[in-house]
């Protein structure tokens, strides 16, 4: 259980025509200073460590790495929030320890602030933003003609073909409802997240693999849905298998470069030195934000036309009213966003041509209490946009 241990417990757009691709786009990033071996593991860490190795995950865990883009998308200043509203923003920052926040309308730069030490020019890792990274990316594959929704997650990935995911579709996989059991408890060093990528790694086959082919079902295909961090990596390594690159390399021509992104982008990898889907890459906040000017605007030209408005549409009920699950995006009464623990969020607003994007180093993962406070700083910025 190591590796998992370590891992997770372990934009006005300039215009940015398309340059022929020369590969690699992505390079090996070795770490500096690894973890010493009695270390508690990403999510065990005390606060004091969270927030500072947030921003440099890279330091200490190996992963693929592409280059800024070659022409950045500016990001000018918009009229700012009013004060009231300011207060009542830093106030919702202080109480969920936010490492920064960014709020564009009309890609125009309404607030920006930064905390806790961090920087402009520092990254901060996404921990479950990245699914909606990879998300994208299926939707760029779907475009390229690489694979369809309706494909068989076997037909990418044949070594699940005998497991609980035959007759899966790759949508399933999208929406999480592929109805195979999983423990998603971040508290727990049993539980299913925090054992995936600790899996002694299969020779020619992704971590992701070996340790689905371990789980039992629980329901048929597409009726039930249930939160796994699992199977955003298999849809990452269904997304590497039919386009053959990895994630981070095909990300830069897909996201990066079209986003207009100001900084570089660092992709955790697992044992097999694949990008792992579900978690774990790092950009500058500027570069969360850009991202979700990019997708409110509709993600041209690396998707299909209507692909977010599919994506970020709610296909899979979580019980919560008012909120569901799409394609890798959650959606809420605002619009649709990317979230991951401990506070990372990019939150889109369509109605009001609205971004938040935040970074944060939450006390525990994921509680009812930082919920609520997550849904009140939108609400807080929505309303304050509107004045």
């Amino acid at each position: 259980m190591r590796y998992w241990k370590i891992c997770l417990g372990a934009l006005a757009l300039a215009s940015c025509a398309t340059a022929p691709v020369e590969r690699p786009l992505a390079v090996r990033s070795v770490p500096r200073t690894p973890p010493p071996a009695d270390d508690a593991g990403l999510l065990f860490w005390s606060q004091a460590t969270r927030t500072d190795r947030f921003r440099k995950l890279e330091d200490f865990y190996p992963g693929l790495e592409v280059a800024a883009a070659p022409r950045v998308r500016g990001l000018p200043r918009g009229a700012p929030l009013d004060t009231a509203t300011l207060a009542k923003i830093d106030a919702q920052l202080e109480a969920i320890n936010a490492a920064g926040i960014m709020v564009l309308q009309d890609g125009k730069v309404r607030y920006e602030r930064y905390r806790l030490g961090f920087a402009p020019d520092q990254r901060w890792t996404s921990f479950s933003v990245a699914k909606s990274f990879t998300s994208t990316l299926l939707g760029a594959a779907v475009k390229d003609g690489a694979l369809s929704l309706s494909d068989p997650v076997t037909e990418h990935l044949p070594g699940l073909r005998g497991t609980a995911y035959d007759g899966v579709t790759v949508e399933q996989v999208a929406t999480m409802t592929s109805g195979v059991k999983w423990n998603e408890d971040y508290t727990n060093p049993k539980s299913d997240v925090a054992r995936m990528l600790s899996v002694t790694p299969v020779a020619g086959e992704p971590q992701s693999v070996t340790y689905a082919r371990t789980l039992m079902r629980e329901a048929p295909a597409g009726s039930k849905w249930v939160y796994k961090t699992l199977e955003t990596n298999l849809l990452g390594d269904i997304v590497a298998a039919a386009t053959g690159r990895s994630l981070a390399d095909y990300a830069k021509e897909k996201i990066v470069d079209p986003a207009g992104f100001s900084g570089g982008l660092f992709w955790m990898t697992d044992l097999t030195g694949r990008n792992i889907g579900g978690c774990c890459l790092s950009v500058r906040l500027s570069d969360y934000a850009r991202l979700g000017q990019w997708v409110l605007e509709g993600g041209q030209p690396s998707v299909p036309a209507d692909w977010f408005e599919r994506a970020g549409t709610r296909h899979a009920d979580i019980g919560v009213p008012g909120y569901g699950y799409g394609y890798q995006w959650w959606t809420n009464p605002l619009g649709f966003g990317a979230q991951g623990i401990f506070g990372q969020y990019i939150t889109i607003v369509p109605s009001q041509r609205l971004v938040i994007a935040v970074v944060s180093s939450h006390p525990t993962a994921t509680g009812k209490a930082l919920s609520e406070a997550r849904a009140a700083l939108w609400r807080v910025v929505s309303e304050g946009a509107a004045r």
